[in-house]
């Protein structure tokens, strides 16, 4: 059989020319056919178009889908494509789903009489407004499926698909079984037919796996080129986009991808599903940083957190040394950080902002032991009634130096870094998983550690990552630090990198390239001479290497002591900035801004004068766009305006 994919799709479109009820729809910047002929069999075309030389259907194959599915009545039941005999109502190969269910058919003909066979694929999600490939493989008994490149789902059936299964006077319909009930409401982009071939391996290659193409009608691969003088556009289009005009409406996931129009300023805007960024403006540039607020903390400061909570502000807690007074909660009012809320934390390290559903969470890592001698870190919640934070779980811990909040397939996750246990360093550190039916953080995994500091969790394509930042083992600094994948329900080891003092990971993007870098605080190693500065020593950079399937080292930044990375963007501008905390004599020591320049990397913008600084976040509101140090050796932060061209 050759093996050329055949496109389904392309055939319902021949030359271009959309038959009766299609509409060409824009979704997310993806082009997809919309079905809505009340005459179904104006969607179909005769089989033998397909098949040429033969007038069977293929023993083994893929079928490819790429769809957006829109949410339908629990009962309902639609099909993606249908293969019907012109004499016969029965389906000869279809493919038809229903809420949380794909179910492949076909009929046997080896049976008496013939019978209708349906693999039914079991927690297939589809409903979430999203765009997904479906590649179903079909081989005898066999059937698997794989959903946006992830695990496959695979089926072993009684009925094998037939070894010859006449395609003589069928016909293929879109969407449809030859008739309207049951016709496919979403939007549709590829069907393709790949006989002989299991598809995914030629699918799964490019970065964005929810839209991967192996063929796709020419009137969904671009936009309609502009028309000239007042011809009329080739391909007619439509997109599901709004425009809202009058003052600022909410943006939310809910608004993600409207527009607003803001006639007295002449200001288009979209929204990103948090924020309404400008589209008629020139992009700006970062010129210079200023000095915006001094912020008074309750004690020296080892970690910021800023979030927002919806309808309700901007907010920052700061993770202060002493108790009393413990660490406090500012909201950010009229332009400035104001004093909200005192905690009672014992030398607490970080926090973490996180929500499960319309629940809404701040933890603390808690580094020593309260009055009583307990030690323990805490997860408050946010009480709408009260407006503040109370007390929700409290949880054992070792030292905690930081949490780390994450959901992998629809379940919430919270992993804490636990720093040593009395002298010892090498410990483990917990994964817990929400249990809700308790409302509960229940332990789900151990990792040993080593003195850790941070976890950083980030996802590439379908997988899951957790990286930790090891230390000290008791001895050095020179130790290695460790990338686990989810696999089967737990993390496994996945790379390990030699890091000297490790004190966090940043995972962040710049374009389809992933990046991960490590800040280097210390070069001790109990066995070795001493060297001329324990502390200023380089922090790396790693990129993703998508053929290796691993991280290589992509360039070195001298650093002192670096304790923390954070990555913003200005415009189309990409920056790095490091916490630079001691270089040997003295705190008082240059935080550097690096800026992105290609294929030079990462180079030195921007020097600010800071003091034992220890964490960095960025935020942006109405008036601009700002950054927060803390600072872990005075009872001061330091707010930063980013000045733009």
């Amino acid at each position: 059989t050759d093996l050329r994919p055949l496109d389904i799709l392309s055939e319902v479109v021949p030359a271009g020319r959309l038959a009766h009820g299609m509409r060409v729809f824009q979704v997310q910047g993806v082009h997809g056919f919309q079905l809505t002929t009340s005459w179904p069999r104006a969607l179909g075309f005769p089989a033998s178009r397909l098949f040429i030389h033969c007038d069977c259907f293929p023993e083994e194959f893929s079928i490819i889908v790429t769809l957006r599915v829109l949410s339908i009545p629990a009962k309902r039941n639609e099909y993606v494509f249908t293969l019907m005999a012109e004499e016969n109502p029965s389906v000869l190969v279809g493919l038809r789903y229903a809420p949380n269910k794909l179910h492949f058919i076909f009929w046997s003909q080896e049976r008496a009489g013939g019978w209708q066979t349906h693999v039914t694929f079991p927690n297939v999600s589809l409903s979430d407004n999203q765009w997904h490939t479906l590649i179903l493989a079909v081989s005898g008994q066999s059937f698997s499926l794989t959903v946006d490149c992830s695990v496959p789902k695979d089926v072993v059936a009684e009925t094998p698909f037939p070894a010859s299964l006449s395609v003589k006077r069928a016909s293929f319909y879109l969407g449809n079984r030859r008739r309207r009930k049951g016709m496919f409401t979403g939007l549709l982009r590829q069907l393709v037919l790949l006989p002989g071939a299991d598809a995914t391996p030629r699918i799964c290659t490019a970065m964005n796996f929810k839209v991967a193409t192996l063929s796709v009608p020419t009137v969904l691969q671009d936009l309609p080129a502009k028309p000239t003088s007042n011809e009329v556009l080739k391909y007619p289009y439509e997109t599901d986009t709004k425009v809202t005009l009058g003052s600022r409406p909410p943006c939310t996931k809910q608004e993600k991808a409207q527009f607003w129009f803001n006639a007295s300023q002449r200001g288009l805007y979209l929204c990103n599903g948090s924020a309404w960024i400008s589209m008629l403006e020139v992009k700006q540039r970062l010129d210079y940083v200023e000095e915006y607020q001094n912020l008074v903390t309750n004690s020296e400061t080892m970690g910021v957190e800023v979030f927002t909570i919806p309808e309700v502000g901007l907010f920052t807690a700061t993770a202060n040394r002493y108790t009393p007074p413990g660490s406090a909660i500012y909201k950010w009012t009229d332009g400035k950080f104001v004093p909200y809320q005192n905690i009672p934390t014992y030398q607490a390290q970080s926090w973490k902002y996180f929500t499960i559903g319309k629940k809404i969470f701040l933890a603390v890592a808690n580094f020593e032991q309260n009055d009583r001698g307990q030690e323990f870190s805490v997860i408050y919640k946010w009480s709408h009634r009260k407006e503040k934070f109370i007390t929700y779980q409290r949880i054992t811990t070792h030292s905690a130096r930081d949490w780390e909040a994450f959901v992998i397939e629809g379940e919430a996750f919270l992993a804490v870094v636990n720093h040593r246990k009395g002298n010892n360093h090498n410990i483990d550190s917990v994964i817990y998983r929400w249990n809700p039916r308790t409302g509960l953080f229940e332990t789900n995994q151990t990792i040993p550690t080593s003195g850790a500091y941070d976890w950083e969790f980030f996802t590439i394509g379908p997988y899951s990552f957790l990286a930790v930042a090891n230390t000290f083992n008791g001895t050095s600094t020179k130790i290695y630090s460790h990338i686990y994948i989810w696999l089967s329900g737990s993390f496994q080891l996945f790379q390990s990198i030699l890091t000297f003092g490790a004190a966090d990971w940043e995972v962040f993007r710049i374009g389809d390239r992933v990046f991960l870098a490590v800040a280097n605080s210390h070069s001790y190693d109990s066995g070795m001479p001493a060297p001329s500065n324990f502390y200023a020593i380089n922090s790396s950079i790693y990129e993703l290497n998508i053929t290796a399937q691993m991280f290589v080292k992509f360039q070195d930044l001298l650093t002192y002591s670096a304790l923390d990375w954070e990555f913003f963007s200005v415009g189309d501008d990409s920056f790095l900035v490091v916490a630079n905390s001691f270089d040997g004599f003295t705190f008082s020591v240059n935080s550097i801004i690096y800026r992105w320049q290609g294929y030079e990397g990462f180079v030195a913008a921007h020097h600010l004068p800071t003091v034992g600084c220890r964490d960095w976040e960025a935020f942006h509101t109405a008036e601009g766009s700002y950054l927060l140090y803390s600072s872990a050796k005075e009872p001061l932060s330091k707010v930063l305006k980013l000045k733009t061209t």
